[in-house]
């Protein structure tokens, strides 16, 4: 069996880093997706649950103050109208002016 030469050595190693490396950031975002989702399902938990009223009011009301601004796609905007007191996309203005579903 042939041995390798350092170029072809070297060419091996520089594909087994630029797999780890890749395998490292995926690992990174799979772990920055969770943090979010945990992060979020905790503000959620204290909106509908939390034993402290003040708290949890003051929290509705930052997140009702800081969101419109945060989110800047509709689809995102609608995930929220229930928080944010807006009408989704499945209500439309009536000929009265109200809401239907």
């Amino acid at each position: 069996m042939a041995r390798k030469t350092i170029e072809q050595r070297l060419a091996q190693l520089d594909a087994q880093r630029a797999t780890l490396k890749a395998r490292l950031g995926k690992q990174e975002r799979a772990n920055d997706t969770r943090r979010k989702v945990l992060l979020g399902a905790l503000v959620l938990h204290r909106l509908e649950n939390g034993k402290d009223e003040e708290f949890s009011r003051r929290l509705g009301e930052w997140l009702r103050r800081e969101l419109p601004d945060f989110l800047t796609r509709d689809g995102d905007k609608e995930l929220f109208a229930d928080l944010l007191g807006t009408p989704s996309a499945g209500q439309t203005a009536g000929s009265t002016g109200e809401a239907t579903p």
